[in-house]
């Protein structure tokens, strides 16, 4: 276990470095920060020309890349145009997106995995039929309507929460933001769960559990579901990085100054520096969350041995 989480974490450093470059060179390639400093307005060339020097942006691309990522190794992540330092933007925007990531992974993992168990063991009945139809549902509305809907009905209409999020974010403000960033990935994992479970069933381990009379609960929980699982921790994993990146439309609905607030303001502004920025912590979390789901399978299905 321990020579693959080595060699795994020796495989991310090359897909770090890839990735990063990729982001780097479709923000800063493919346009103007300089420009986009100054909006409509034509920049003074010799001012421009002082910018750029001072933003390293007057060097061949790879060189800035190499500057960038020794800037990272080192904790710094530039300086946005505003003049903050980008890590200071991720130190108020990171705690809040992952409160609200939090809290939408355990609504979709509790819940889904409820109605996914559930549904599986009662394949064609009522339940399954209903259920199925629900998440059917779910999945083609999108995010920005569900999220205004429940955000009139529950915050607005009701008044059982509040519409917008506070500054500081508490957690019991971010229940609503969480449920409805969450929806999508909650019909997912129940439709994951509920096949996985149908195609498990009737496995030779399973009709071997039941044959040496093995309690019901105990052939699900530890025979059945353990197996099963493994397909819902891949998409849970990798549903992480998913959600905090994907957080853009949830956190504009709902005022949430987090990650994907952060991230609208610097694609809206042009602010290079905090899109890399933040993009490049994004591509750790996916890596980190790769990882870590990787590991889990040999604690799910110990059939599974790394060499």
């Amino acid at each position: 276990m321990g020579r693959h989480a080595l060699r795994r974490l020796l495989q991310m450093i090359p897909v770090f470095l890839g990735t990063t470059f990729l982001i780097f060179f479709m923000v800063y390639a493919l346009g103007d920060p300089v420009a986009a400093l100054f909006g409509d307005r034509a920049p003074d060339p010799a001012t421009a020309a002082r910018i750029r020097k001072d933003l390293y942006l007057d060097e061949p691309l790879w060189r800035q890349y190499a500057h960038y990522m020794g800037q990272v190794f080192s904790g710094h992540f530039g300086t946005a145009f505003d003049g903050r330092p980008v890590t200071d933007l991720m130190a108020d925007a990171f705690p809040v997106t992952l409160r609200l990531t939090l809290v939408a992974v355990l609504f979709e993992m509790v819940l889904g995995l409820t109605l996914g168990v559930a549904t599986g063991l009662r394949r064609g009945r009522g339940l399954d039929t209903s259920v199925l139809l629900l998440t059917l549902v779910v999945v083609s509305v999108p995010t920005f309507v569900s999220g205004s809907v429940l955000q009139y009905v529950i915050g607005v209409k009701w008044g059982w929460t509040t519409p917008s999020v506070a500054p500081d974010a508490p957690l019991g403000q971010l229940l609503l933001p969480g449920v409805v960033l969450g929806l999508v990935s909650l019909a997912y994992t129940t439709r994951l769960t509920r096949t996985s479970i149908v195609e498990n069933a009737h496995a030779d381990y399973v009709r071997t559990a039941v044959a040496k009379g093995l309690p019901r609960r105990r052939v699900i929980v530890r025979h059945l579901l353990r197996n099963s699982l493994i397909p819902v921790v891949t998409f849970l994993g990798t549903d992480i990085g998913a959600l905090m990146g994907g957080a853009i439309v949830t956190e504009r609905i709902f005022n949430i100054h987090g990650v994907g607030y952060q991230l609208y303001q610097g694609i809206l502004r042009q602010n290079s520096p905090t899109v890399v920025g933040f993009v490049t912590i994004l591509v750790i979390v996916f890596l980190l969350a790769n990882l870590l789901v990787d590991l889990l399978y040999a604690v799910l299905d110990p059939r599974i041995r790394y060499a």
